[in-house]
């Protein structure tokens, strides 16, 4: 099984987490001057995303695009995906035989 997640950030949640990392000295370590250079560049990434999305999300491996502004909204979203899509498989423990239980007392009662 194949789970495709991409995490959608807002322009607007960008420039957030852009500010926090250069504000916040814990976080400098996370930004880069190319990061603004890329900024510029948002409208042709949006436009590379949806085609890429597009192409790649099938039935049996969708895409699955998630809401990224809030952190913990979207872990709670990619976890509930990844249940579902686990609950899909119909996974279950081997059922055991009447001779094999026959067996395994037998064997029980040696011990």
């Amino acid at each position: 099984m194949v789970i495709k997640i991409f995490l959608h950030l807002s322009k607007d949640e960008q420039h957030t987490r852009l500010l926090e990392r250069i504000d916040k000295p814990e976080k400098n370590w996370k930004f880069s001057q190319d990061d603004l250079k890329e900024r510029e560049r948002w409208g042709a990434y949006r436009k590379a995303y949806e085609a890429l999305l597009g192409a790649t999300s099938t039935k049996d491996a969708p895409w699955y695009i998630v809401p990224a502004d809030s952190k913990k909204n979207a872990r709670l979203i990619v976890s509930q995906i990844i249940l579902d899509r686990l609950d899909q498989l119909k996974l279950a423990y081997p059922v055991s035989t009447e001779a094999r239980q026959e067996e395994l007392a037998a064997i029980g009662k040696e011990l």
